[in-house]
Order: C-alpha cells, then structure tokens, then sequence
C-alpha cells in the first residue's frame, strides 16, 4: 500500500509540475504574442510618423500660396508629433545611443525619397563643387523644407568639411532642454539621417553629425557634414 501511496505522489507531482510547465509555456508564448503586436503597432505607428513628416516636409515646398495661419499651425503640429516621436523612442531604448541611431536610420529613409521632390520643386542646376553643394543645402533645402536658412562655414583646408550654423531650429521650439539622464541624445539626428540620405542619392557619400546643440548648452546649433571624396579624386576620376 506504501508503494502504491508512494507512486501515486509521485504521479500527481508529476503531473502538477507537467501542467506547471504547460502554463508556464503558454504564458511565455502568450508574452511573444503581445510582444509581436506591439511591435507591429510601433512600426505602423513609425510609418505613420514618417509618413506624416515626409506629407510635411513635401507641402513646405508649397506653402507660398497658403495661409501664413494655416502654414504656422501646420509647422506646430510637425514640431509636436516630433517631439512625440523622440519620447517614444527614449521610452523603449534606454541607451541614447539607440535613440540616435533609430533616428538617423528614420531620417536616411525620409532623405532617399524627399530628394525627388527637392530636385523637382527647385529646379536647381548641378553643383560644381562640395561648397556649392553645402551652400544649396544651406540656402535652398532648408529654407523649402524648415524655413530657416543656416549659414554656411567650410572647416577644411582640403574643402570638404563644412558646418551649417543655425540660429534657430525649429524642431525645438518647445524643448527648452535634455534631461540629465539623457545628455548624451541627439534630439534632432533626424536631420543628420535626411541629409545624409538624399547626399546620396545624388551620388555623394558622407558623414553628417551634431557637432554643438543649444539644447546642450552650446551657443549655437551646429551640423558638421564630410564628403568623404576629396574634390581632387573627383577631377581625377572625370578625366580618366
């Protein structure tokens, strides 16, 4: 009887921990699940972000023949579901690295398509040179595209490294500043990625980055971009 006793403990133990297991696994696959819808709902709400800013961006290059009211509520809006995305992003990265990096990769993607309509709408002639290329960003993108227009300084002996300056961003127009714990984000690297993106659609590779940022303190706002081919390898490369 003892062994009867004992084997049937040993059953129902057993059992108990093959049923333990069973809802341990079902409530691990019921986590994947959730964990997949919440990622499909970030990225429809990411292509809905970018969507938004590229419909944005897209309707500045028209924005002469609209009301300057309707124009000004737009540009909130813009600024807002940005600021919007940016906090998103620290929410589910905790290194500002990633957050840099998420938006760099957003911004590339925006650049690769807003060039079509940048080259249609400005009808501007080839550049010659990576100052003339840096001053069309400068005076002409910038203007269609944010309403501001940087200035323009060439960091290189070599000709091309060059700083577009801005006086005013409106991309922070109610950021005041980082937090502490976030004193390492680029909170508009977005615009990094869009330059960088549309550069290369042209056939230009380089290197844009947040050299100063007002929201870290520094006087100015300061976007460092490096063409990566020397203007001599150009010419060369022209009259082989």
């Amino acid at each position: 009887m003892q062994r009867i006793g004992g084997a049937s403990a040993a059953l129902q133990t057993a059992a108990n921990t093959s049923h333990a297991k069973d809802r341990a696994e079902r409530r691990k696959e019921k986590r994947k699940t959730i964990e997949r819808r919440l990622c499909c709902l970030r990225k429809k709400r990411y292509k809905l972000t970018i969507k938004y800013i590229r419909s944005y961006t897209s309707s500045m290059s028209r924005s002469p023949g609209r009301k300057q009211e309707n124009h000004k509520i737009s540009r909130e809006l813009f600024v807002l579901t940005y600021g919007a995305l940016v906090a998103q992003l620290c929410k589910e990265y905790e290194k500002d690295e990633d957050v840099n990096a998420c938006l760099d990769r957003m911004g590339y993607s925006i650049g690769i398509r807003l060039i079509d309509d940048f080259l249609a709408r400005s009808a501007v002639k080839k550049c010659r040179s990576y100052s003339e290329t840096a001053d069309m960003i400068a005076q002409v993108a910038f203007k269609m595209y944010l309403g501001v227009t940087p200035s323009v300084s060439c960091n290189s002996v070599t000709g091309n490294e060059f700083s577009l300056i801005l006086d005013k961003n409106p991309l922070v127009d109610f950021v005041e500043e980082l937090p502490a714990e976030r004193a390492s984000l680029c909170y508009c690297n977005l615009l990094c990625g869009v330059i960088r993106g549309a550069l290369e659609m042209v056939h230009l590779a380089a290197e844009v980055s947040f050299l100063q940022d007002r929201l870290k303190g520094d006087a100015v706002t300061e976007i460092g971009i490096t063409f990566l081919r020397k203007p001599e390898d150009r010419r060369h490369r022209r009259n082989k």
